[in-house]
């Protein structure tokens, strides 16, 4: 018994041996136990800290349409590292990427993404998704905005002054674009919100705000994936749905680690950036929702940028 115990040992030593001269001329060792292994890709990517998780903030749009919940755990299993989605308007999020409480954003509105970057708080903007708002109401019309462009349908609304517009009234991608369509209609919005009764700030996501227009027989602004997604539930119809200003882009911008101090995990971020940008990726985005819904409900980009 005692031979076959120094046998025993003295093939572990050997394999221990090997093991030790392996990894000296390989120069792969972690002699260190709280370093954490590299995880690879199948593209050469890493992450070289898959145990810290990668904070996203992004719109509600693309969380109530449930893309999240499809790329989210694709993610996870390809990578090895676990996401959390923080959901809410675009304003919210860039601040969210200001101060470093997310590691990348994915939002909604070009002009404030420029000045993220331009403020050095992003790195590059890859614009990955689009799709169109879309001003819907009740089934009928009531004030007959159907056929107008989105600046005489907004006029129409003002002039109107009694049929409800509910707004996001968030500071989010969707409200940002509202605005933009009272400005181009010709009017301040300071004094649209001043108005009279007739004009509704839900302060919600577009889910909820799309709830409220039904339940108030009400107009308001959505973009078409969250809109399609819930008209089962809201009886709405799409009254507005052309016009170049109702153009909607989703972009992700990785939070700047050199500028924002609680950036946790920068290369995870640049990773996804890079990962939603993949054909992989881009063919499940332009395909998600024909199955429940008839139609996809956001457009692939494939690197280019739609621009109306």
């Amino acid at each position: 018994m005692m031979k076959r115990f120094w046998l025993k040992l003295s093939t572990v030593l050997f394999a221990a041996m090997l093991v030790a001269i392996s990894t000296v001329g390989c120069g792969t060792g972690n002699p260190d136990p709280t370093i954490q292994p590299t995880a690879t890709t199948d593209e050469g990517l890493s992450i070289l800290d898959p145990s810290i998780r990668l904070r996203i903030a992004t719109t509600t749009s693309l969380y109530d349409t449930g893309l999240w919940s499809l790329l989210e755990p694709m993610f996870e299993d390809k990578y090895g590292v676990e996401v959390d989605v923080l959901y809410a308007g675009t304003g919210i999020s860039i601040e969210y990427g200001k101060r470093g409480d997310v590691d990348l954003i994915a939002v909604h509105d070009k002009t404030r993404e420029l000045a993220f970057i331009a403020d050095g708080y992003g790195l590059e903007r890859s614009a990955f998704a689009s799709n169109y708002f879309v001003i819907v109401g009740p089934a009928n019309d009531p004030l007959g905005l159907k056929g107008l462009s989105p600046e005489a349908a907004f006029q129409k609304l003002a002039e109107s002054g009694s049929t409800k517009f509910i707004s996001r009234g968030d500071d989010s991608g969707t409200h940002a674009k509202e605005k933009a369509i009272w400005a181009a209609a010709g009017f301040n919005y300071a004094d649209i919100r001043q108005a009279g009764d007739w004009y509704v700030e839900a302060g919600r996501g577009m889910g909820p705000t799309l709830l409220m227009a039904s339940e108030l027989q009400g107009y308001t602004i959505s973009d078409m994936g969250t809109f399609l997604a819930y008209k089962g539930n809201t009886g709405l119809a799409a009254i507005v749905d052309t016009g170049s200003i109702l153009l909607n882009v989703y972009s992700a911008i990785p939070v700047n680690p050199d500028k924002v101090v609680g950036v946790r995990n920068a290369e995870a971020a640049q990773i996804m950036a890079e990962w939603l940008m993949s054909k992989e990726i881009q063919d499940i985005i332009g395909q998600y929702g024909v199955k429940d819904y008839g139609a996809p409900l956001f457009k692939p980009t494939y690197g280019i940028e739609p621009t109306e």
